[in-house]
């Protein structure tokens, strides 16, 4: 087994993530390369070295592009605010890396084209952390829709909520300012919009609305919606809602989403992770309703590297399922979702904000085509 040296830019949530994912990859799965934590990096000395520690890397550094520019690192994972995720990506292409970015991929569209484009140039594998991607239930979902399960494809909705933002004494901190959080629509949204236009193909145009409802934190302001929602068109012509809020009561990680064809349903619930709930058309009608799928069993996507059937999965194996697999396939590729599809999502987020400031349909073009 070779290795491959891993750079990991941010030691928060996403950080620790990231890193449970490289360390227990090898562990579930026989890949052609170990991961080796080589560097982490963060602005604060004392924080990013006890991460360092906790989480198993050799050495640490408060200056990123140290990290960017080590020889020993293959693979620069960007695990930082949105607001810096452009910057520190083209950075990492234009030093040669492979380049692993959380989502959002940027806080606008020309961010976004900037680093895919800069990928692109440079020639270097990329990828985006859309890891909800992987939770086998979800693929399950994908596989399902692409075999015909559901028919032509009609509606699609999709809904995130959380309740991080409902104290109005939470203090000011990142998340509440636009010019380093982005957007409640990126944030939480962006994963809808992935999963919707992974199965349900690309958005044509959208309408929007959103609101702040505590304006003020710690005696500034918040620049960030509080909540969002959504009517989009697809390319297809299937129609889709999306709602994403972060001032729902009681409603800690709650997102679900629903594809309605014309020869069944399919839903998705994370509070049921393990589970998928299928509705066929042709079912006999003394079955009438919808049908429980666990989706555990080694015939179902992910599922085989994990426990027997009954003993799940969670958050944590959708960031193992998807850093195996891109590790598996270093250093040849190709890696997916990458840069053009977070770019793409990212398109999609900024016709939604600019239809919700604007009170108007946008076309997701109007946004994309001059770049």
């Amino acid at each position: 087994m070779g290795e491959v040296g891993i750079g990991l830019v941010g030691y928060g949530m996403m950080g620790k993530a990231h890193s449970y994912g490289y360390t227990v990859a090898p562990v579930m799965r026989a890949l052609p390369h170990k991961p080796r934590l080589r560097a982490i990096s963060g602005r604060d000395a004392g924080k990013v070295s006890r991460a360092a520690d906790a989480y198993g890397f050799e050495e640490w550094t408060t200056d990123w592009r140290e990290l960017v520019g080590r020889p020993d690192v293959d693979i620069v994972d960007i695990c930082t605010p949105p607001g810096t995720h452009a910057e520190i990506a083209q950075a990492a292409a234009a030093a040669g890396k492979a380049v692993i970015c959380e989502k959002p991929l940027a806080l606008t569209y020309a961010q976004a084209a900037a680093a895919r484009d800069a990928a692109s140039k440079a020639g270097v594998l990329n990828a985006v952390g859309f890891n909800y991607r992987r939770l086998p239930a979800v693929s399950l979902m994908k596989r399902m829709v692409d075999e015909g399960a559901v028919g032509s494809l009609r509606l699609v909705r999709a809904t995130w909520l959380s309740d991080e933002f409902v104290d109005p004494a939470t203090p000011f901190d990142w998340r509440f300012d636009h010019a380093m959080g982005g957007t409640t629509i990126a944030d939480l949204g962006s994963h809808l919009i992935d999963m919707a236009t992974w199965m349900a193909g690309p958005i044509a145009e959208v309408a929007g609305q959103s609101e702040t409802f505590v304006r003020r934190r710690s005696g500034r302001d918040v620049t960030v919606d509080d909540a969002s929602a959504a009517l989009v068109r697809f390319d297809s012509g299937a129609r889709g809602v999306f709602e994403m809020a972060r001032t729902a009561v009681r409603r800690p990680c709650d997102f679900t989403i629903e594809i309605n064809g014309d020869k069944g349903t399919l839903v998705f619930d994370y509070a049921r992770l393990n589970e998928l709930r299928y509705g066929e058309g042709e079912d006999r009608a003394e079955l009438y309703g919808m049908r429980r799928i666990r989706a555990e069993h080694e015939t179902h996507p992910y599922a085989k590297s994990w426990w027997s059937v009954g003993q799940g999965v969670g958050y944590g194996s959708s960031f193992v399922n998807q850093l195996a697999d891109l590790i598996e396939r270093w250093p040849d590729g190709p890696w997916e979702p990458d840069f053009a599809e977070g770019a793409a999502v990212q398109a999609v987020c900024e016709a939604i904000e600019r239809a919700a400031a604007e009170h108007r349909w946008v076309s997701v073009h109007e946004v994309a085509g001059s770049l």
